[in-house]
């Protein structure tokens, strides 16, 4: 039987913390259940997920839709196109059935990949190894979530690059609905028609999305986001501090004095395993905590405050008692109260 394999390469860096990840592993699970009520895809698709922060891995191999479990979808500091890439290209080879003399191959590989933001790595490498050897032979979709993603690499990666620029709940979900709909059309057109055509962008529109085809139809930025990373001082637990820029309405900008400030949107609990997915090897950049707006307390213990900084330069939650140990660094602190402003390292996003 030939296969039809379907990729999803998904952008798991710090910006995704919160509801847009849950989100994900939720749109996962309803393209799932969608199109197990579907007998053409049934006897056709395979899924599998590639993750993506500081660094790749494949989180679910590629296994027909029945054996198909959604993993849980780990969070990192970073976003490596390149060695997403790289993952993807890999396991195309390792698991993607090619044609011979003597039997037929599977399908052409649909990827979607899908991210928020610029790439923190140097995926340039990567992009020649698969425009030389994948991109004839793979369909792969481009999706932005918001408008800060780096469209000029996803343009020389994909020749369909689309934006959800809404990105609110009822919308994404739209998104999702569209994705399931295209993989049933392409089982159902291999089966009836015996050949690839490309993935259909008659109703994006419907979906939400917008087909980005320059780089100037997108604000590149990668400065919609701080996060930051503390560890609990009561269970030494990690967790992250996700800040937003406020969306300003157009025109809007010159009646605010500063309006380069980020809004606390949450305090989220991280597993250690955000460690494993970051990358080490990048130019640490700071922050002034005078554009942060908004302290919250530590979402591992309800400590008071998770943003105690020691003078090793890590954050830390803090409570009522007079010292505490760095979980850090292990030193033993006195903070004071006081409200003046400091810089502090940022997460890559």
């Amino acid at each position: 039987m030939r296969r039809l394999p379907i990729f999803f390469v998904i952008d798991i860096s710090e910006s995704m913390t919160g509801e847009p990840i849950e989100l994900m592993e939720k749109g996962i699970e309803n393209i799932v259940s969608s199109l197990r009520q579907d007998p053409h895809s049934l006897e056709t698709v395979y899924i599998s997920i590639i993750a993506f922060a500081g660094k790749a891995k494949a989180i679910a191999p590629l296994v027909d839709l029945i054996s198909f479990y959604p993993p849980k979808i780990p969070v990192g500091g970073g976003t490596s196109i390149g060695s997403a890439l790289n993952v993807l290209m890999d396991e195309i080879d390792t698991n993607v059935k090619k044609t011979t003399f003597e039997t037929r191959g599977d399908w052409e590989p649909i990827v979607f990949l899908i991210t928020d933001g610029k790439p923190t790595d140097d995926p340039s490498q990567a992009i020649i190894r698969w425009t030389d050897k994948y991109a004839k032979n793979v369909s792969l979709i481009a999706i932005t979530l918001g408008l800060n993603a780096d469209v000029g690499i996803l343009n020389k990666i994909s020749n369909t690059v689309l934006a959800l620029e809404n990105t609110d709940k009822n919308q994404f979900f739209k998104f999702i609905e569209w994705v399931s709909a295209s993989v049933k059309a392409q089982s159902q057109m291999i089966e009836l028609d015996n050949k690839n055509s490309p993935v259909s962008l008659d109703k994006v529109n419907n979906a939400g999305l917008k087909v980005i085809g320059t780089t100037s139809e997108l604000n590149i930025s990668d400065s919609s986001c701080v996060t930051l990373t503390g560890r609990c001082s009561s269970n030494r637990r990690p967790y992250l501090i996700k800040y937003a820029k406020p969306k300003l309405v157009e025109g809007m900008e010159r009646f605010i004095k500063n309006h380069q400030y980020y809004h606390l949107e949450g305090a989220y609990k991280l597993e250690e395993s955000y460690f494993d997915w970051s990358t080490d090897n990048y130019v640490a950049e700071q922050v002034d905590t005078s554009s942060l707006d908004g302290f919250p307390p530590c979402p591992q213990c309800g400590n008071q405050s998770a943003f105690a900084m020691c003078a090793c330069g890590k954050l830390l939650c803090v409570g009522d008692e007079n010292i505490v140990t760095c979980p850090w660094c292990e030193k033993n602190i006195k903070f004071n109260e006081g409200s003046a402003d400091f810089l502090i390292t940022r997460g890559q996003g």
